[in-house]
């Protein structure tokens, strides 16, 4: 006899307003416990192929199978390797044989089962086997849960820079428990946070001074962390409905990701620097840079770089482990972001918390100059 699936204390849902392509973002604590029965409803008699790591198959495979047990769905587990470095050509190419080999077919699903590595990876192998294959996100990190989740890009990268090679393709579902980050390691939820204060910086000033105080809190666990996820979650479901495919606003999202991505890529992909960690560092480069060319004064960047190194992160290029290439391969790097337009660089600028805008042609000299400064101090 089959135990019933428990279900969820509490939960909250954030939908994701794309029309016929819309989908759910289910928030709270063992919601989990769920997944077979909403995939069972969402697409009747599906079979399912799991994408996971080798880290996240250990501590959550085995349940995650047998919850889709006890719903009726088959289900076929495909792990790599963990790390960023699974985002490539070659695991692309393993993903998708696998997924053909287990006979998933176009009414079937992808689970990603995972941070945003296996979000990404999962999603540009569902969005390209026979040419488009329903998926549904189960983030298991804090960042994946707040950003890469949400919102349907996906993609590798290439030896040119981060996520350069990839699709939007929008998930069916998101499954976000809260209850899988008590296990996650302290790094890597100080990573993920860096993504939740994002949010406050780019366009919430009150949720970013909520999050000064209330910090300690998130990284304990309870009301605070699902609050908080809750708010990045909706402001980012906001940011997609109006502009699914990066046209306009949606580059806010970016706030830190242009300097941080150099970094990650000059870093290898390594454990040198997490994505989180580098996004924390790049949104300290984009508050001081805006500061540099008269944008914003007061107190703000003293505030930014402040929190986010009492929460844990870098905040000076010197914090980086094993140091950062030379201006000039950052420089190459900041050229391939997928931002740039017929050359012309371009950031997600600031004039104060909560206050980003997208700043076009950026003086190339300018962003030099001040990396330059910002290496040797």
């Amino acid at each position: 006899m089959i135990a019933p699936q428990r279900q969820p204390a509490t939960e909250t849902i954030v939908p994701v307003a794309l029309g016929e392509r819309a989908y759910d973002i289910v928030i709270g604590r063992d919601t989990i416990e769920t997944l077979g029965a909403r995939i069972k409803a969402l697409r009747p008699g599906a079979r399912v192929a799991i994408l996971t790591d080798e880290n996240v198959a250990r501590a959550h495979l085995d349940n995650v199978t047998a919850i889709l047990t006890a719903s009726g769905i088959e289900a076929t587990p495909i792990v790599v390797a963990p790390g960023e470095g699974s985002k490539s050509y070659k695991n692309f190419e393993t993903v998708c044989e696998a997924i053909i080999a287990a006979r998933i077919e176009r009414n079937d699903l992808v689970v990603a089962l995972g941070g945003g590595v296996i979000g990404d990876l999962a999603g540009f192998a569902a969005a390209s086997v026979r040419r488009g294959l329903d998926f549904v996100q189960v983030p298991t990190s804090l960042l994946a849960m707040v950003d890469s989740s949400v919102g349907g890009k996906t993609g590798i990268n290439s030896r040119h820079g981060k996520n350069l090679i990839g699709a939007f393709h929008q998930p069916i579902l998101v499954i976000a428990d809260t209850a899988v980050l008590d296990t996650l390691p302290e790094r890597e939820f100080r990573a993920g946070y860096a993504e939740v204060a994002k949010y406050g910086l780019l366009g919430d000033a009150d949720f970013f001074t909520w999050l000064e105080t209330n910090w300690r809190d998130v990284y304990a666990g309870g009301a605070a962390r699902e609050h908080a996820i809750a708010v990045s979650c909706r402001a980012k479901a906001a940011i997609v409905a109006r502009d699914e495919r990066e046209t306009g606003d949606r580059a806010l999202l970016n706030l830190g990701h242009t300097f941080g991505h150099a970094f990650e890529a000059g870093a290898g992909y390594s454990q040198r620097l997490l994505h989180g960690e580098a996004v924390a560092l790049g949104c300290v480069l984009a508050f001081e840079f805006s500061e540099r060319q008269g944008l914003l004064g007061g107190n703000s960047v003293s505030r930014v770089r402040a929190h986010l190194a009492e929460a844990g992160l870098p905040t000076k290029i010197n914090d980086v482990q094993g140091g950062v290439p030379d201006v000039d391969r950052l420089m190459e790097l900041i050229a391939q972001d997928k931002k740039v337009k017929r050359g012309k660089l371009t950031f997600i600028l600031v004039r104060g918390v909560g206050q980003a805008f997208v700043a076009n042609d950026v003086d190339p000299a300018a962003i030099r100059a001040f990396l330059a400064e910002k290496r040797g101090s």
